[in-house]
Formats: structure tokens, sequence, C-alpha cells
């Protein structure tokens, strides 16, 4: 059933989705669960990225939280853009919120640097590239018309194909985005090879090309959704994977790389889990499990890292996870299942903060 005062099959007034707050909390929560193993070494496959070329169901998360941020901006600026504000007016809040995702990103890397006793600090990263790409794409709702916007979209698409052709390789360290990041951060990317003096970031400044798109196209999507177009939204799905498998022999799926054929693939789903998180949570009332994850996204993911780092740098993370799951289940199960039920674990404690935190209605807008 629709929302009261809202026209059938559209957004209701306020703008708010509970659907896109559970996609984006059980987003976040997978993002933990894969981040925080108890063991490195021993990691379900499922849990892992692709090593380079390929997909696994971890290497939907990211851009499916992208996806997710291009829906929520069109929720929210959209709105308030019909009902006759200016777009001047939105352009500062914008640049604030994305200046501090960007600045807890670097500062989580700082902490990260002291708690590892890394050798280099790392410059680019998760929540860089967040602050980056909602920063654009917000901008592009303000300022960009609707047909701009599907023109950016193959524009980026089809340039960043171009561009990663005439860099002649997309093996590891050889391409032209590990190339440009050895050059731009050097020793600060992510990996970085002395012997060869080259380094890749799977954050880095050209493959954030891709992930802009991905941004846009959930841009794209949450205006769809915001005018009850469900038929358009499942039609783009279908679309963007088959165009994705298409593309595929000639440019495969890459993480690392945020290839063209990637972002549609991972679009693809991504819509068709937005439509079905709408339809089961939104219109058919299911419960809407994750929400609390996802009303706190930002704060549950810096929290739990800077957790994480704190137990490292205290020596507590080890014998913890030895003492509480490793001794006693690896005789019995092997070592996989407790590296998973730590990780689980970690979630759930988490689950319990952010509980708590909704429950007294206390939401951290970074």
């Amino acid at each position: 059933m629709s929302s009261a005062g809202a026209p059938p099959g559209r957004v209701p007034a306020g703008g708010r989705l509970a659907s896109v707050d559970v996609l984006r909390g059980l987003t976040v929560a997978a993002m933990l669960l894969v981040n925080n193993p108890g063991d490195w070494g021993h990691v379900y496959a499922p849990l892992l990225h692709a090593q380079w070329d390929g997909f696994t169901p971890t290497d939907l998360i990211f851009p499916l939280f992208l996806f997710i941020v291009g829906v929520s901006i069109s929720l929210a600026l959209g709105r308030q853009l019909e009902r006759g504000q200016a777009p001047a007016s939105l352009q500062w809040p914008v640049m604030l919120r994305a200046a501090r995702i960007i600045g807890l990103g670097l500062l989580l890397h700082l902490c990260a640097y002291w708690a590892f006793d890394l050798a280099h600090y790392r410059v680019p990263g998760v929540l860089q590239r967040i602050g980056v790409c909602y920063l654009l794409a917000a901008m592009v709702t303000l300022y960009v018309p609707v047909r701009g916007q599907w023109a950016l979209i193959v524009v980026l698409l089809a340039g960043y194909w171009a561009l990663l052709a005439a860099g002649g390789s997309l093996a590891p360290l050889d391409n032209i985005a590990s190339r440009v990041d050895t050059a731009l951060w050097g020793v600060h990317c992510y990996q970085y090879d002395p012997s060869t003096g080259r380094g890749h970031d799977p954050e880095g400044l050209v493959s954030t090309l891709g992930a802009l798109a991905t941004t846009l196209l959930g841009l794209r999507a949450g205006d769809a959704l915001r005018r009850g177009q469900w038929r358009r939204l499942l039609v783009a799905a279908i679309v963007s994977m088959g165009l994705a498998l298409l593309w595929r022999p000639w440019l495969p799926f890459n993480k690392n790389l945020w290839t063209p054929s990637y972002v549609l693939w991972s679009a693809g789903l991504a819509s068709g889990l937005l439509l079905l998180a709408h339809g089961l949570v939104d219109r058919r009332g299911w419960p809407a499990v994750g929400r609390s994850f996802g009303v706190n996204a930002i704060a549950a993911y810096a929290g739990s890292a800077f957790m994480l780092y704190g137990l490292v740098a205290l020596g507590w993370l080890e014998p913890l996870y030895r003492h509480g799951f490793a001794d006693w289940m690896t005789p019995r199960f092997g070592p996989y299942l407790p590296s998973l039920a730590y990780a689980l674990a970690f979630v759930g404690l988490w689950w319990g903060v952010v509980r708590w935190l909704d429950a007294r209605k206390i939401h951290f807008k970074v």
C-alpha cells in the first residue's frame, strides 16, 4: 500500500524509504563481515575479493553501497529541488558533508598507520572514494538535467574503457590506473613493489571514474524509485546485466580497476536488490532488518574500524581470537569455521551497538 498523502507508487513527502535504509544497513554489515575475519589465512572463498579478474559476492558490497549513495541523493536532493529550492542553497551542505567523509577516511588511515606500524601512510581509501563520489554525484543532481546525466554515464563508461585500452595492459601494476596511482601516490598506495617502483590502489584516482558511474546509475535508479517506476527499474537491471555479459569477453569484471563491465554488472544486481527490498519492506511490510545499521552507516563503519585498530594497538586482537574462538573450535571444526564465527560475532556486537543507538534515536550524520 502507498503511504498516506502520496500518489500511488510514489515515495511519500518525507522522501525516506525503509527499504533503502535496510539495503544500506545490510551492505555495511556485509562490509564488517568480510573486513574482520578471525584469521585472514582461513576465509571461505565467497567472503574474499577476486584476486584480479572475476567476481565474488564480496565484490558486490562496495559498488552496492555507492549505488545506494546515488539512490539516497536522488531521494533527498531530488525532493528538495522539486519543492523549488535553489541548487546554490543546497551546494554548501553537500560540500561540507563530502569534506567530513573524506576527512574521516584520512583519520582512519592515520590510526591504521599507527596501530599496524605501517611503513607508509595510505592516502586513498574507501571513505575517501565515498566522499568524492557523493560530492560529484550530488553536484550532477543539482546542475545537470536528466538527459545530461545519462550522457555523462555513457561518456564515463566509454571514456574509461578507451583509457584502459590506451594503457595497453590490464595486468596488475602494469595498467594505466596503477601507473597513474604510482605517479600520484608512490609508496603511499595500498600496494607498492619497491623492486619495480610500481604501485596500485583499489581506490585510486583513475578507477574512481568507474565508481562515479556506479553512483550515477544509483542516482537514476533512485529517481525511478521516487516516481514509482518499478518496471523501468526492472528493465534497467536486466539490460545492465545483459550488456555487462556481452562486454565481458573484451573487458573482464575487475573490482580493482572498477572496469565498465563490472560497473554494469554490479549496478544491475544492485537495481534488482533495490527493487526486491522495496517490494518486500515498503510495499509488503516485511521487517526492516538491518535498518539500524543503515541509519548509522558511516558511523558504524568508522567506529568498527577504530575498534579494530585499538585492539591491534593494545595487542588484544590475537589472544581474543585464539582464546575465544580458535583454541576450542579448530580441533572440532577446522580453521575456517572459527574465523567466520569471529567475523559474525564482530558484526553481532556492532549490530547491538547500532540497535541501542537507534532505539534512543541517536543517529550520527557524518
